[in-house]
């Protein structure tokens, strides 16, 4: 029986630990960095804030998330055991407040986010590559409020996502943890080109746009109310970092590393953001950044003013590896709370399971699979 140093105490069969801090960072980052950074700019420039408002914007609410950041961090001196935030509000207040955080996300907030990104990325691909449809005679079939049958190529390839990376980790965490560090060096890497490329290579009509076209004259309680409401849009793409004590007992010397890599993944978001949203606004006016619409991603549409279509091409593929990265990520982290909850007798008994040779939980990654599985058809 493995020893307390390097597993948690599960029968004959434990979580082992693994992962180091190097990983774990990256785990952090691979969290946090999904497809928000890439048009959250839109809305924010539509605000009527100045470049100056925005930019600080993100700094305020990356000082914001650094705070939770040390609360997390402060947390997780509490317990190595896995389950993150399900186990630190069972500590603090008990089962009945942890089981309602467990299921919710167990029914929508984890499993719904694996279906909807698993969804995104099958569009974001289907876009790059046109995906068939096999099922689409059968599209205006309902069940309920449901048509399982509506972009079915779509769906079918989402399920398939999914299903590759619910298989990758089953094998083993270290195979999860190793094709993240590649997906996430990968993301940051396209980034800082995307930077590199918005602040030295953008062209002068950004100058001379901006000068033309005034910022609406927000003051007072007016600028107070649209700096705060744009912090949302800001936060959104800032989520994610609470989610690395889920994997609590397979991290080496969790009390020491968990503070040290979210505190490290979210200083290297933040100044990541920042830096880009800086490059948005080199290479077009807030004008222009404006006139985008929803519809359109504004990273994609910065790049092709400078590369033209290959800018296109390289920012859409981008974001295909960021939404591929960040589904691994979640598929692995929420396994583990459905595996804490199901070892305090709240989830499914055998979700507890680990398996004997990969020691990993393999019923709660099957659980979260079908479930995703149900909620892409809906």
């Amino acid at each position: 029986m493995p020893s307390k140093d390097d597993s948690t105490d599960q029968g004959n069969v434990s979580l082992k630990r693994v992962v180091g801090l190097g990983s774990a960072i990256f785990l952090v980052a691979g969290n946090i960095i999904g497809t928000g950074v890439f048009k959250k700019i839109v809305p924010m420039a539509a605000s009527g804030l100045s470049e100056k408002y925005i930019l600080a914007v993100w700094l305020f609410a990356g000082i914001v998330t650094m705070l939770g950041a040390f609360s997390i961090a402060g947390l997780s001196k509490l317990t190595t055991e896995a389950g993150g935030t399900f186990e630190y509000l069972r500590l603090c207040y008990g089962n009945f407040v942890s089981f309602l955080f467990g299921w919710a996300y167990f029914t929508i907030l984890g499993s719904g986010a694996i279906a909807a990104v698993g969804f995104v990325f099958s569009q974001s691909f289907n876009a790059l590559f046109p995906v068939p449809n096999p099922l689409g005679s059968l599209k205006n079939i309902s069940i309920g409020f449901v048509r399982p049958f509506a972009d079915s190529g779509i769906k079918i390839l989402a399920i398939l996502v999914i299903a590759l990376l619910t298989w990758l980790n089953y094998r083993g965490i270290k195979k999860g943890t190793r094709l993240n560090n590649i997906v996430t060096a990968s993301k940051i890497l396209g980034i800082l080109f995307l930077i590199v490329l918005g602040i030295f290579f953008s062209g002068s009509s950004h100058v001379a746009d901006q000068a033309s076209t005034p910022v609406k004259n927000l003051e007072g309680i007016s600028l107070v109310s649209v700096f705060f409401a744009m912090m949302l849009n800001a936060f959104w793409a800032y989520d994610g970092f609470s989610n690395l004590p889920a994997v609590s007992s397979e991290l080496k010397n969790p009390k020491r590393n968990i503070p040290i890599a979210i505190i490290t993944g979210v200083s290297l978001v933040l100044l990541v953001y920042v830096l880009i949203n800086y490059a948005f606004m080199r290479s077009l006016s807030l004008h222009q950044l404006t006139s985008i619409g929803e519809n359109k991603v504004a990273a994609i549409v910065v790049a092709e003013s400078i590369l033209g279509r290959a800018g296109n091409v390289i920012i859409s593929a981008l974001i295909l590896l960021s939404t591929f990265g960040f589904l691994n990520v979640v598929i692995l982290m929420y396994s583990r709370y459905y595996f804490r909850m199901a070892q305090e007798n709240l989830f499914f008994k055998k979700a507890s399971l680990v398996h004997p040779v990969y020691r990993t939980p393999f019923y709660a990654l099957l659980y979260s699979m079908i479930w995703s599985f149900v909620l892409v058809v809906s």
